[in-house]
């Protein structure tokens, strides 16, 4: 589906004062003019400001205006498309979709990767959310033949490795024989079935942060017991490239460099799924700290090449 020309308006708008740092209204329709959204037409002061108001609205991000420094324009929580967030990723996805719309006569030269989890799962985990009520489904774990009914308060969800996952919590009501009250549990979209809005109501935690629960983590893995803690690894010089451009994990930070290697220290659970992901990279990483992870990976790699000698 095209995006809605407002929609690409407000996109390149917001695009265009970021990159800028500050800008002028004169300044921004220069850039206007030359862009083929503005088809010719100039970018009229009324205009700006209904388009200011919409994006406020729409993905809540301010357009402030800095008198004193001759009216210019600048994002005023511009901290909003510089982490994580919900705003840098829909304005990301909504510029990536209209590029490939634009250009949908080249379909069979975009290659894109698929997200299985339903879309229907997901608008109902996120109705549900926004009208604080319970959810109940039944579950198939990975590698389970037989799924299990669950009842949870959906606290959040978090797209991970092409996946979207549900973070639920036991209140004292829900809590049952496996799960006690104020257990959180991760679920996979594209496991659950039967998933339905209930009219148990309930009240979120206003202390309980998604982000903070998930700060730690490289994807979804949290209550396996694995404590947060200083990791260190070092990799060829092609992949520091590679890390810099997409780092493993936001505490990243590049601690040594010389021709033959590089070192990154980061603050993360090695949790099985990070230490999967290292171990994909093959002779490119070596972890040196802390050491029973060196040798979690040194046993692994001893076990993958026991399966290639008979």
């Amino acid at each position: 589906m095209r995006i809605p020309a407002l929609f690409r308006k407000y996109i390149w708008l917001v695009n265009t004062i970021h990159r800028a740092g500050r800008i002028t209204l004169a300044e921004i329709n220069d850039k206007w003019m030359s862009a083929d959204i503005s088809e010719g037409q100039p970018l009229a002061r009324a205009t700006f400001n209904r388009h200011k108001a919409a994006i406020e609205e729409i993905f809540d991000i301010f357009i402030d205006c800095d008198r004193r420094d001759g009216y210019t324009y600048f994002i005023g929580n511009a901290e909003v498309l510089e982490g994580n967030t919900l705003q840098r990723w829909l304005l990301s996805t909504l510029s990536v979709g209209h590029i490939v719309t634009d250009n949908i006569q080249l379909q069979d030269r975009m290659l894109l990767e698929y997200v299985p989890s339903g879309q229907g799962a997901l608008q109902t985990v996120i109705d549900a959310m926004k009208n604080s009520v319970a959810v109940s489904f039944n579950y198939t774990k990975y590698g389970a033949n037989m799924s299990k009914g669950v009842t949870v308060e959906p606290y959040c969800v978090k797209l991970s490795g092409q996946r979207w996952y549900m973070l639920g919590h036991f209140s004292e009501a829900l809590a049952d024989g496996e799960h006690e009250p104020g257990a959180l549990r991760v679920y996979s979209l594209d496991r659950i079935s039967e998933l339905k809005a209930t009219s148990v109501h309930f009240v979120m935690d206003p202390d309980f942060s998604p982000a903070d629960y998930f700060a730690d983590c490289y994807g979804v893995t949290v209550g396996d017991g694995t404590r947060p803690q200083r990791v260190v690894v070092r990799t060829l010089p092609w992949l520091s490239y590679y890390l810099n451009d997409l780092p493993l994990h936001h505490s990243q930070r590049e601690i040594g460099r010389c021709d033959e290697y590089t070192d990154f220290e980061l603050f993360i659970r090695p949790t099985r799924d990070f230490v999967n992901h290292l171990i994909g990279w093959g002779d490119a990483v070596k972890v040196l700290e802390p050491e029973f992870l060196v040798e979690t990976v040194r046993e692994k790699l001893r076990r993958a090449l026991r399966q290639y000698e008979t």
